[in-house]
């Protein structure tokens, strides 16, 4: 059963009186003396869940950063990014202050403060009346609490770049702040997991780390990483796009720190691939939150809250055999990552679908073609599911917020830099065994890594095989800003998918037409003819398979699509981050303002 947040309602009322509807407003003083508190843990650990609750909040991270955030990039997009509105411009670079889905006092830039504020005032209550010693339970619950904060300030510079820093409970004194240098917050949170390392066991090692919704060391050292290569990459500073100035997070520093950390999670064997890709996330959709496998911590939510099936699965347009909530679709892979893919790359079809669930007929319904204008995130599937969503607006599947796979992709970039090509190679070819059966490895892993022979080949094939791995998890777009290639590769998008429109060049050999009939075999829920059998998706696929086949025209890709990736006359490279919204500027004593001619 997922693990879902209750907090003991004394401890609720006690510590965290109101769910501020501004982060600068001064929280109430407690009623309940922190010192009984933080003492007990069963006390404290109800107070560390109450840092959890803005993640689901209405207009947090459940409805708004994580439908939002990562959209568009070279890989994935809004599938109605033709659409004018404050939605579109969210996700095409666009947006300005005022937009009417973020300019609110409760949206995801309050939810965070909100989290960080009730983390702080646990991370004092613990250090001043819990004796929070490694290998104790307090001490694990201190180390929580500073992973937890690190984790909405890691979103928040993700998302705004420079912004308050606030790593003590609110005074009245520190009610109004300015921004400060983006770099002063990363140093912060890479002393904070160096920290939170020693008081959280690796995953299995305690009943509290047997679940992926609970943080445990991998997972910590692997979001130190994740931070770290961040800090030492490129990204826009107000004076424009480059790389720290402060030599604490050099290059070399940070992928060497990223580089320790990877390796020690690797060495540990408390984490590790799925054999599977399919797998992996088969069991992420049945819920299946055991730690100690690929998952290193998943954002939790309750049944009743979340919405990642409910914007990113493959579409259902009607309640069905498989969910009651007529949702998903909202978001899909660019029309030309399909044929990126090797043929023989099992992460393909489970990433890429070019079909939904059309209207059901007597409850049952059948998957259809779309165009090629419109393809669907595979790893999110309601299909997979082993329970049955039947909230209107919620699904209540976590959202896998870092992976093993993610750990040796950036053991295998730092080591490159670091290194060279033969130390990045192992961590690679461990990717490429699982995404390739064996009969496949000699000429798609074995021969594919022999031929890269350069530092700079090494990095081209990990901006790829990143392409690969974790297109529809919205990870993309703060890897192509600290690889500096932001701007670059949506350009570069644009232009295979005008290659792709024509035919011409790497997609000449793509067909035009499709063939597809209905499998007699019954789906999982007992229903035949509902699951699609499709010829002509692989290139050179041309000739119709038979006459029990229907054709389907498979051209739809149109200039204002393509366009649409990013606004007309913006360059992204200078909208790499969102503004603040008014509502903050105006009730901050005059002291946030927004950079990068917002």
């Amino acid at each position: 059963m997922k693990h879902t947040i209750i907090i003991a309602g004394i401890v609720l009322a006690s510590l965290f009186t109101s769910c501020q509807e501004d982060y600068l407003d001064t929280p109430a003083q407690s009623s309940l003396d922190e010192s009984v508190i933080f003492s007990s843990v069963t006390l404290a650990s109800g107070a560390i869940d109450g840092i959890k609750i803005p993640f689901a909040e209405t207009n947090s991270y459940r409805g708004r950063f994580l439908p939002y955030y990562g959209l568009n990039s070279d890989l994935e997009w809004n599938n109605a990014s033709t659409s004018a509105g404050d939605t579109a411009e969210l996700q095409n670079y666009g947006v300005i202050p005022t937009n009417t889905i973020m300019n609110t006092t409760n949206n995801a830039w309050q939810q965070m403060y909100a989290g960080i504020e009730r983390a702080n005032i646990c991370i004092r209550g613990l250090r001043l009346y819990g004796n929070p010693k490694p290998g104790t339970d307090l001490g694990y619950l201190l180390g929580e609490a500073i992973t937890l904060r690190a984790i909405y300030y890691a979103d928040l510079v993700k998302a705004w770049g420079d912004v308050p820093y606030r790593f003590e409970p609110v005074t009245n004194a520190t009610i109004y702040q300015a921004k400060v240098s983006r770099d002063i917050i990363y140093k912060q949170l890479l002393t904070d997991l160096a920290e939170a390392a020693t008081l959280v066991p690796w995953p299995n090692e305690t009943t509290a780390t047997n679940s992926v919704e609970r943080i445990n060391k991998a997972f910590v050292k692997a979001l130190r990483a994740r931070i770290a290569m961040a800090a030492g990459g490129f990204q826009q500073y107000p004076d424009g796009i480059r790389k720290s100035n402060d030599p604490a997070l050099s290059t070399a520093n940070m992928y060497s720190l990223a580089l320790t950390e990877c390796r020690e999670v690797i060495a540990s064997g408390k984490a590790h691939l799925e054999p599977s890709f399919e797998t992996f996330w088969r069991n992420y959709n049945k819920e299946v939150i055991t730690a100690g496998g690929e998952s290193l911590w998943e954002l939790p939510f309750a049944d009743g809250r979340g919405r990642m099936l409910y914007s990113f699965a493959v579409k259902h347009t009607s309640s069905d055999q498989f969910t009651a909530q007529p949702r998903g679709g909202s978001a899909g892979p660019l029309p030309f990552v399909f044929y990126d893919y090797n043929q023989k790359d099992t992460r393909r079809d489970v990433t890429c679908v070019p079909y939904k669930y059309g209207t059901a007929v007597n409850g049952v319904a059948k998957q259809e073609l779309g165009s090629l204008n419109t393809w669907y995130f595979g790893k999110y599937r309601y299909e997979w599911m082993t329970r049955k969503v039947v909230s209107d607006n919620d699904d209540g599947v976590n959202k896998v917020y870092m992976r093993y796979a993610e750990v040796l992709l950036l053991a295998a970039e730092a080591a490159n830099e670091l290194e060279g090509v033969a130390a990045a190679k192992p961590y690679l070819k461990e990717i490429r065994n699982r995404a390739f059966a064996a009969a496949d490895r000699p000429l798609n892993v074995d021969a594919y890594l022999a031929a890269i022979n350069s530092k700079d080949d090494m990095f081209n094939a990990l901006v790829k095989e990143n392409e690969y791995e974790f297109t529809g998890e919205m990870e993309r777009k703060q890897a192509l800003i600290r690889w500096n290639l932001l701007a670059k590769n949506l350009d570069l998008a644009k232009t295979k998918m005008k290659a792709l429109q024509t035919r011409t060049g790497d997609y000449a050999n793509v067909p035009s037409t499709l063939f597809y009939k209905y499998d007699p075999t019954p789906d999982a829920k007992g229903n035949p003819l509902t699951t699609l059998i499709i010829y002509g998706l692989n290139r050179g696929e041309t000739t119709s398979p038979g006459a029990d086949y229907t054709a389907w025209t498979w051209v739809a890709l149109d200039d204002a699509k393509i366009a649409s990736l990013y606004k007309t006359g913006v360059n992204p490279d200078n909208r790499q981050f969102w503004p603040i919204w008014q509502v903050f500027l105006d009730s901050s004593n005059g002291l946030l303002k927004n950079d990068y001619n917002y």
